[in-house]
């Protein structure tokens, strides 16, 4: 989805009115700080098509499979009929009510019983008006897989669907509404973080409520629900690099990522093919090779492939956005055409995101910004943590995750990575900082541990590296049954 649509969507529903700031009652009771009124809609049609537009774009580029298609009543029907008019697809219309005449149907249209329906809602909470017009379609003998929606407020609602096997593909988060809004000074810091800890403080679902059903009224959040790796590679909002780091992290039971601190291209190499069976990740400092050549960067791709591991590039990245946007994709090493990830500091501010992003993108390159540093004395503390997350926040089609000691989001499409890991505890002599791999992963949530020192200096790096990435994996277990239980 290309991100300037969305942008320039979210600014025009602002001016028509259809999102709102002040305090209103959704249909469960709760009293909320915004409220998306997409009824407006009907009288905008210039708008109306652009929203159409955006999901049809979206049933192709997931590649959704269905016979028909079926709106929430009713304010998703006009979108529904436009879609469906201008592709000519089959549409069926749920009826709230059955005619007390007639042959008294729900579901008007035609179609034979197997059939699969596409569902499409204008904004989820909860989920439960989708859940209601997909138990009406499987009635009549219809299935239901996937449901759109142009808005997801993220309370819980891709969760209880995903429960009732329903995957929702949202175009808009209200996380993402919200930076663009700020960002064009729509709305102050303030209200965003209003809302935001309303969204956060207010999940609509919980598994453990019994029946794994909305609770619309006694909204709560599951603040120890842990998801796997397995399962956040599902989410519907999660970068496809993300996606893709956390499969190869369940298929190979590993978090493992080793930082590869040589200066020969034969060695890293070596290590490379050696401990790539047992590593999530291999962090490179290219600088620092004393031999470096085009020829090496091309035979490090070949060994990530042949063993299944992503190349992070630990680049740090500190500058302007059009000198980054040069150091990435030019000069010596060319990081961007071998490196899956690199890393920034946020310090620049958003313009080293927006640079390295405009070589990385189009690559499906991801990044990873340093929120939080593993030497003593380091000036990254509270208040600089929290900007790096709002700049992730704003950029989450290109940044991944962070670079910290512990974890500082709950949202699970990011992934925690963790460096100065070592099996004891300490420090050493220009202050670096190690922590244990069961410390990190279970106790500080972190998602990847990365080792240095603690398999470069081993006598046998291959059977020290297996053993650390045992534990970061027993670690994590261990985190998922604590927090699941």
């Amino acid at each position: 989805m290309d991100t300037d649509s969305t942008d320039s969507l979210i600014l025009k529903l602002h001016d028509v009115n259809a999102v709102k700031f002040g305090e209103y009652k959704l249909k469960g009771g709760l009293l909320t700080p915004i409220y998306i009124d997409l009824r407006v809609l009907v009288s905008y049609p210039r708008l109306m098509n652009q929203v159409s537009s955006l999901i049809y774009q979206q049933v192709l580029e997931e590649g959704l499979q269905f016979d028909c298609v079926c709106g929430v009543p009713y304010t998703a029907l006009p979108l529904a009929t436009i879609i469906c008019s201008r592709h000519e697809l089959p549409m069926l219309i749920r009826r709230k009510e059955a005619k007390d005449y007639g042959i008294k149907r729900l579901v008007e249209g035609s179609f034979r019983e197997g059939d699969t329906c596409l569902i499409i809602e204008d904004t989820v909470t909860s989920g439960s008006s989708i859940l209601e017009t997909a138990e009406v379609l499987y009635k009549e003998g219809l299935k239901v897989t996937d449901a759109i929606v142009l808005m997801d407020r993220e309370q819980g609602g891709v969760e209880m669907l995903a429960s009732k096997g329903i995957k929702l593909h949202p175009i808009i988060s209200m996380f993402k509404l919200l930076n663009v809004l700020q960002a064009a000074e729509r709305i102050d810091s303030q209200m965003t973080q209003n809302v935001r800890k309303f969204i956060l403080d207010n999940n609509t679902f919980s598994c453990k409520n019994g029946s794994d059903v909305p609770a619309p009224k006694k909204l709560c959040i599951e603040q120890n629900l842990e998801l796997s790796y397995a399962a956040r590679v599902k989410l519907p909002n999660i970068h496809p690099l993300a996606s893709k780091l956390l499969k190869i992290m369940e298929d190979k039971q590993s978090n493992l990522c080793v930082s590869a601190d040589v200066t020969s291209s034969e060695e890293l190499l070596q290590l490379a093919e050696s401990l790539g069976p047992k590593i999530c990740l291999l962090k490179t400092h290219i600088d620092i090779l004393k031999d470096y050549t085009e020829a090496f960067s091309q035979k490090l791709q070949v060994l990530a492939e042949k063993h299944n591991f992503l190349i992070f590039e630990d680049r740090k990245f500190a500058d302007i956005g059009n000198t980054v946007k040069h150091q990435y994709e030019g000069g010596l090493y060319q990081i961007s055409s071998w490196s899956h990830i690199v890393n920034a500091h946020a310090v620049p501010g958003p313009g080293v995101v927006k640079g390295l992003s405009a070589v990385g993108r189009p690559l499906g390159r991801g990044c990873l910004l340093i929120a939080q540093m593993s030497s003593k004395g380091s000036l990254a503390t509270s208040e600089y943590t929290k900007a790096v997350l709002e700049m992730a926040e704003k950029h989450s089609d290109f940044v991944i995750g962070f670079i910290c000691g512990s974890k500082i989001t709950k949202r699970p499409e990011f992934i925690h990575m963790t460096p100065g890991v070592k099996m004891q505890a300490g420090g050493d002599m220009l202050d670096q900082q190690y922590t244990t791999p069961e410390e990190v992963i279970c106790n500080k949530g972190s998602d990847v541990i990365i080792v240095g020192r603690g398999v470069l200096e081993a006598s046998d790096r291959v059977e020290v590296a297996e053993s650390y990435r045992k534990a970061g994996w027993d670690a994590y277990i261990k985190r998922l049954e604590h927090n699941n239980q």
